[in-house]
């Protein structure tokens, strides 16, 4: 780590409900915070859109805000970085100019396209067997049955939108979206371009195209963008930009990285086998690997990331503290004729709420499958539900069963997951994000998995800290060694024995809960 350590980045979260612009230190000290919220067009057949343009207003207003602040002198700032949400297409033209709206991670329309690309006339769990062995032994997995990743919306714009894939120049994540605006430069990155399905990760010191998997891959590689490393300089910040934000045009635009990759960065589990939790409007349990590897049947596998020479392990669980915010717009204060008054802060009062309530909601069980799940089944059809109501139960117990249905999915990831890595046990697990702000999540959350949970302070900044660390090992200023000494922890949840008892027979219900009406959900569902 060198003297530079007081340089700042101009962070920019991008997720699915809200954009979030910070000024970090390189060592992850937040001087100052901007938010704007962002809508998500829900359209039928499983589409969920939104538009870039809105993303780029709301980069640009809340930066030119939190500049304008003066927390920290502009010629300290010798960075950007963006963490975005994922698997989201932009189709651009040649000017950057976005044809339609993005494609998000939520939208399952491409489905139909995967499948008849991935089978074959033999197959295994949907995959024709020569398919899928190319799949995970270059790229380390395959496309998703759900068409829920870049090249299930690929697929989608050629068969549905041809006008528009004739146009369209370059397929873009979400980051590369924001980096194409930020520098006029069209680039990806090993986590945003790997779900295309046509790139060699088997050393993730050198990720690129594979010129076989290319070729069987059904769209035109020319519309697919120059690779760079995360933590690669892609150039200067344009002149037009840097004048409309007041910063010098020698400010460096480090490529950054998707948010699951950011988080697992900015909450210091940065060492092989360190898992951390994270709860957003999804929630993922993710923990850096020594090497490439995949596990087809429940849509996990370890991938390139933005620690040279590492791989991580995801697993996605599709909505997590997206029921919340559900509960609270669509339940408890939907705008209708029976709207109560919603109180100031609706998450603390959630806690207040859902904290009268003893372990095990009062025998209520939720499923928090409100959009389908990605894992531990990659499954587009199954839906949320509350189990076994009464005469007895009241709104109160509905909201801690919301709490516990998200730690029980957790829970069934982590049994994977701890597989997956070697049979190493989690321990301690960091918790961040949003839900992590929730003392009584954390405590759910340690006594359903049974796993020491570590609050990280401020957890909802963690992917800018993992930004703010990207950008300054990119630029030299530190190591990502250095990483775990900047992180700190509000406090640590041991389990609580006393729960373990009704918490192992609830799961043992949830469990079977998905088995007898996965068949059911897929009746009602079918798309």
């Amino acid at each position: 780590m060198n003297n530079n350590t007081q340089q700042y980045v101009l962070t920019i979260d991008l997720g699915t409900s809200a954009v979030k612009v910070a000024l970090v230190s390189v060592t992850g000290i937040v001087a100052g915070w901007e938010e704007a919220p962002l809508p998500l067009h829900l359209l039928p057949g499983g589409g969920a859109e939104q538009d870039p343009q809105d993303w780029w207003r709301s980069i640009l207003g809340c930066s030119k805000n939190l500049l304008n602040k003066g927390l920290v002198p502009r010629q300290d700032v010798t960075a950007v970085c963006a963490s975005t949400q994922g698997a989201g297409t932009v189709p651009v033209d040649r000017n950057g100019q976005p044809l339609m709206n993005c494609i998000t991670w939520l939208d399952s329309r491409g489905a139909p396209y995967t499948r008849q690309v991935v089978k074959g006339a033999i197959n295994i769990a949907g995959y024709d067997p020569i398919k899928l062995w190319r799949w995970v032994t270059i790229g380390g997995g395959a496309p998703a049955h759900s068409g829920k990743d870049i090249m299930g919306h690929m697929l989608l714009v050629k068969n549905e939108f041809p006008e528009i894939y004739e146009r369209t120049y370059k397929f873009l994540n979400v980051l590369d979206y924001i980096n194409l605006c930020f520098t006029g430069e069209f680039t990806a990155t090993p986590d945003s371009i790997m779900d295309c399905w046509a790139v060699d990760n088997r050393d993730s010191n050198h990720i690129d195209y594979h010129p076989q998997m290319l070729k069987k891959l059904p769209i035109d590689p020319d519309k697919l963008p120059k690779i760079f490393s995360c933590v690669d300089v892609i150039g200067n910040i344009k002149s037009d930009v840097a004048e409309e934000l007041g910063l010098s045009k020698d400010v460096k635009v480090v490529a950054g990285a998707m948010d699951y990759t950011s988080a697992a960065v900015g909450s210091g589990a940065v060492l092989d086998y360190q898992t951390h939790l994270y709860i957003g409007t999804s929630s993922w349990l993710a923990a850096h690997y020594p090497r490439l590897k995949c596990d087809i049947s429940h849509y996990m596998a370890a991938l390139p990331c933005a620690i040279p020479g590492k791989y991580l392990l995801i697993a996605t669980q599709d909505t997590a503290g997206g029921n919340l915010t559900y509960l609270r717009d669509r339940i408890i204060f939907h705008k209708d004729a029976m709207l109560d008054v919603e109180p100031k802060d609706f998450f603390d009062t959630l806690n207040d709420v859902a904290a009268s309530v003893p372990p095990g909601s009062n025998g209520l069980i939720y499923t928090p499958w409100l959009y389908g799940e990605r894992c531990p089944p990659d499954d587009p059809h199954l839906r949320a539900c509350i189990y076994n109501l009464s005469l007895q139960n009241t709104r109160s117990d509905i909201t801690r069963a919301f709490l516990e249905g998200v730690a029980f999915n957790t829970r069934w990831m982590l049994g994977l997951v701890e597989k997956f890595l070697d049979n190493r046990p989690a321990e301690p697990i960091n918790m961040v994000g949003g839900g992590a702000n929730s003392d009584l999540w954390c405590q759910i959350q340690a006594d359903v998995l049974n796993r020491t949970i570590r609050q990280v302070t401020d957890p909802v900044r963690v992917n800018v800290r993992g930004a703010a660390f990207m950008a300054g090992v990119g630029l030299g200023y530190i190591r990502y060694e250095d990483v775990p000494g900047f992180i700190q922890y509000k406090n640590s949840y041991q389990p609580n024995e006393e729960n373990r008892a009704i918490y192992d027979e609830r799961f043992t219900v949830f469990m079977e809960i998905y088995k007898k009406n996965k068949a059911i959900f897929q009746r009602l569902n079918k798309q």
